[in-house]
């Protein structure tokens, strides 16, 4: 943990409550304006600010080694998961088969192959100058959507259509971090959310926008006026994205050491949050309706997926290793002998 930046940290463990929360809400969306509201308020920001991150510490890319350890990160445990996944599914929901594809990822499985190819394209988009980089990248984005061939297949949509956050992130420095987390900046971020949270009351609009995993004629006809609302989206999701990592604390924590095992959340928490969807803790939940429920719900969930018996049991899974469990035998045996 000393080689650690507490803050990024930090942020990743409150990213990671928000991932699990709107999770947790999304089938209780249709049954109140509140949690719609919510809904659309978290997965404004809460992604791309994973993906902002994400890119900002991919700037090793060209070390030796480096596709090899990611592929190993990133490609393996999807593949196990998406198998998982589908075994799982299979017995839960009383499907007829077991669905087996590895190019169409599961649920929340499309960030792995999607951050793969993201550090895969950095190869390409760093040969040109960043701010010719960024344009192609944000056209491409714009573009993809009239394309109905490329949808949740590979997770290509997502892939183009968030890659530009991706690159905006590797292009920021620590000390673009610092300004977004001085006093003057916090207060303009409360103020930022909290403006744009409200302004969901009175704005319509299909949620699936943000997902960007779907070609513009799942809006309506294709026009170009789709592209503006993407772009439109695109600033949403800056604006948001940046006001929320203005908030987070830059020190060392309690949570922080819970923020270095997000992977093993997102990996993980599915199995929890699709049991609650197809059992009678749905519907108890529909009954009562609490957002303050639903977030202390979502904490426990996270906090619990990130203790280490979690991280020990699940590391041969996940990391295809198992570092943590051969430490602690190691401590019990020492123990034992003295």
């Amino acid at each position: 943990m000393k080689n650690r930046d507490s803050y990024f940290d930090n942020a990743k463990f409150f990213l990671i409550i928000l991932v699990v929360f709107g999770h947790i809400i999304r089938p209780l969306i249709d049954d109140s304006q509140l949690i719609m509201n919510v809904y659309k308020f978290v997965y404004t920001f809460h992604m791309p600010a994973f993906i902002l991150i994400s890119g900002y510490f991919a700037k090793g890319y060209r070390k030796k080694g480096y596709v090899e350890k990611i592929a190993k990160k990133l490609i393996l445990p999807y593949l196990i998961f998406q198998g998982i996944y589908s075994v799982y599914y299979y017995f839960i929901e009383d499907q007829q088969s077991i669905i087996l594809d590895p190019f169409d990822p599961h649920w929340s499985l499309w960030f792995l192959i999607s951050l793969f190819f993201w550090n895969i394209f950095l190869f390409g988009f760093t040969k040109l100058p960043a701010k010719w980089a960024l344009c192609l990248a944000f056209a491409l984005g714009l573009a993809v959507g009239y394309f109905e061939i490329i949808s949740n297949y590979l997770s290509m949509s997502r892939t183009f259509v968030f890659f530009p956050l991706f690159l905006v992130g590797f292009y920021l420095r620590r000390e673009h971090f610092a300004i977004m987390t001085k006093v003057k900046s916090r207060g303009i971020a409360v103020f930022v959310l909290l403006s744009i949270f409200f302004s969901y009351f009175y704005l319509d609009f299909d949620y699936e926008w943000l997902f960007g995993s779907q070609p513009y004629s799942q809006f309506g006809d294709p026009s170009i006026f789709s592209a503006g609302i993407r772009l439109g989206f695109y600033s949403l999701t800056f604006i948001t994205s940046i006001s929320f990592l203005s908030l987070i604390p830059k020190t060392h924590a309690f949570f922080t050491e819970w923020g270095t095992r997000t992977f093993y959340v997102y990996l993980l928490h599915g199995f929890i949050v699709q049991y609650i969807r197809n059992s009678e803790w749905l519907e108890w939940m529909r009954d009562y309706q609490s957002v303050t429920m639903l977030i202390i719900l979502s904490i426990i969930m996270t906090t619990t997926l990130s203790t280490t018996i979690v991280k020990a049991i699940t590391q041969p899974i996940i990391e295809l290793r198992a570092s943590t469990i051969q430490y602690y035998v190691k401590n019990f045996t020492s123990k034992s002998i003295q």
